[in-house]
């Protein structure tokens, strides 16, 4: 009688850690993949970042050469009509 009772005992231990431990890690998992959602996120708005600051620099250089090009034209036409 007390094997059995003792065998029941240690099975309900057993499968109560089994739960618990089924339980843990259901969480880690979790947590895992919100980490692993986070970090892609993270890259995502730092790569789009990045070609957001390559596009303003190409426009403000785009803006300055527009500017001398038509500057070096107005004075080439002003000198050709002047000369």
């Amino acid at each position: 009688m007390r094997v059995a009772l003792k065998m029941r005992q240690g099975l309900a231990e057993f499968e109560r850690e089994f739960h618990e431990e089924m339980r843990l890690d259901r969480i880690r998992r979790e947590n895992l993949r919100k980490e692993a959602v986070a970090r892609s996120r993270r890259r995502h708005r730092e790569k789009r970042q990045k070609r957001s600051s390559l596009r303003f620099w190409v426009l403000v250089l785009t803006l300055i050469l527009t500017a001398l090009a038509v500057t070096v034209g107005m004075f080439e036409t002003l000198y050709a009509l002047l000369g």
